[in-house]
């Protein structure tokens, strides 16, 4: 209910506690229908919009945000924009509430915004509701939903999807076809991505990057790795094939994709997707095969994979992006040869591009694997040279550095120190498992109980459990 999420804070109005009873002691009757019947849900709405309210209408229109359909697609773009995803059900709700019909583009904006925070629940609600209310959705919100569902590796109700699509007439289109088959590729489904390839092809359409880039995901993804799917035999293979795909095959954005901010990247859930913006040559978008295949040997800690799709790149003139060096980084260290990696790093820095604060963060958490001196040593070095250029720690990569770096059994802790100041420094909360792992790091040193340090650290490990339901005892806890 609109007013009780009001309170609870969801939303910034403050009402007195006099005023809530009254509104809720006005919706008793409303509710005493609604059990008697609930044969004519619209008509209950209806009634529920007509709220009688113990204020002025300039004091109730100070403290509501919404009043007709398009005032809430504007609340609900800007949500979207500021990854709030989670609040599109509540506001959602208050349009019912208020008796405001949501028409098909509202649900186009409410589906896209769930895809982008990748609540699956949410746009199956919002397709059932769309329908109930006589609207079939089109080609471009099963798109969004498909791909949702290759967010969340679940390529079962990507396939359900689909066939709802062919029972309701739906016809699909090119992105229709690559959003299922990159939603298959994330679950490792190899068959279904070959036979879906089979169906485009039958139904005349070309393969373009997009295509390759989830074959290549779908081999990488397939749980038990075969042994003729390693990277340096089917990842090179299909790298090597995609060379043949034509230009004239490639799909285009969609007119609604680009109004709502949805790249192709994104639409497909390829590894970029959150960089394409990036200015500075971090992405090319034209190596999109190559950016899927080097994460993929990165991941596979495949150093001659990654080595032969170098000289594939170079034969082919082309240089690696910065995407495609954070992934080269990724599989030396990983591997173990940290001068490799450090080589790579120093490569770029003098080639006179500018400085990625990516890169650092990728050799420091790199260098620390294994918690060799040497390899401590670097990463100190690049965690102070960094912070001395000023590139800030996102909350992503200071946890995944925290949690690392929180790691280490000797030494003076000094990195997970530094990374955990220069959170704080910044008013970064650290997630759960990451303040945990600290925290056990902390206390396996014997540190006194009142070291003001230890204080904060578990002031806020209390903190996030009581936010979470965690209890002592999970993610590691010894205390």
């Amino acid at each position: 209910m609109k007013l009780l999420r009001s309170v609870s804070g969801r939303f910034p109005f403050n009402l007195p506690s006099s005023f809530i009873i009254l509104q809720i002691s006005s919706l008793i009757p409303y509710i005493h229908f609604f059990v008697i019947s609930s044969a004519n849900r619209q008509s209950l709405l209806a009634a529920i919009g007509r709220r009688h309210f113990a204020v002025s209408a300039d004091d109730y229109a100070k403290r509501n945000y919404a009043n007709n359909v398009s005032e809430y697609n504007t609340v609900i773009g800007s949500l979207t924009s500021q990854r709030r995803n989670w609040l599109l059900r509540d506001v959602y709700d208050d349009m019912m509430l208020d008796g405001v019909k949501p028409e098909k583009d509202t649900f186009r904006s409410l589906i896209a915004g769930s895809m982008k925070g990748v609540r699956l629940q949410d746009c199956f609600f919002f397709r059932d509701q769309m329908k109930s209310m006589g609207l079939i959705p089109d080609v471009v919100l099963y798109n969004f939903m498909i791909s949702t569902c290759g967010k969340c590796k679940n390529s079962t109700e990507a396939t359900r999807i689909f066939e709802e699509m062919k029972k309701l007439e739906v016809k699909p289109n090119g992105q229709t076809f690559i959003c299922l088959i990159n939603a298959c590729a994330a679950a490792g489904r190899v068959d279904q991505v070959y036979a879906i390839i089979r169906d485009m092809t039958a139904a005349g359409l070309g393969l373009n990057k997009f295509c390759y880039a989830g074959l290549i995901a779908a081999h990488k993804n397939k749980t038990p790795l075969a042994a003729d799917t390693s990277a340096k035999v089917k990842i090179l293979e299909l790298v090597e094939q995609s060379k043949g795909w034509s230009s004239l095959e490639q799909t285009r954005d969609s007119a609604e994709n680009v109004m709502m901010g949805i790249s192709e990247e994104e639409l497909y859930n390829i590894p970029t997707a959150n960089y394409i913006h990036r200015r500075g040559g971090f992405v090319l978008r034209f190596l999109t095969v190559y950016h899927v295949a080097f994460q993929a040997c990165a991941d596979l800690k495949d150093v001659q994979a990654v080595d032969a799709l170098q000289e594939m790149l170079k034969k082919g003139n082309n240089n690696p992006d910065v995407f495609i060096l954070i992934q080269i980084m990724r599989c030396y260290l990983n591997s173990g040869d940290i001068d490799r990696g450090l080589k790579v790093f120093e490569d770029y820095m003098n080639s006179g591009s500018p400085p990625m604060g990516e890169l650092y963060t990728t050799l420091i958490e790199g260098a620390m694997v294994g918690y060799t001196p040497k390899g401590m040593e670097i990463a100190l070095d690049k965690l102070k040279e960094m912070n001395s250029r000023r590139f800030n720690l996102l909350p992503a990569t200071g946890n995944a550095l925290l949690l690392v770096a929180s790691g280490e059994k000797t030494g003076g802790y000094t990195i997970a120190n530094m990374v955990w100041d220069l959170m704080q420094a910044r008013n970064i909360v650290p997630s759960l498992p990451a303040v945990q792992a600290y925290y056990n790091g902390l206390k396996d040193r014997e540190i006194p109980e009142d070291d003001p340090r230890l204080v904060v650290v578990s002031s806020t490990l209390d903190n996030l459990r009581v936010r979470f339901g965690r209890g002592p005892g999970q993610f590691g806890d010894r205390r």
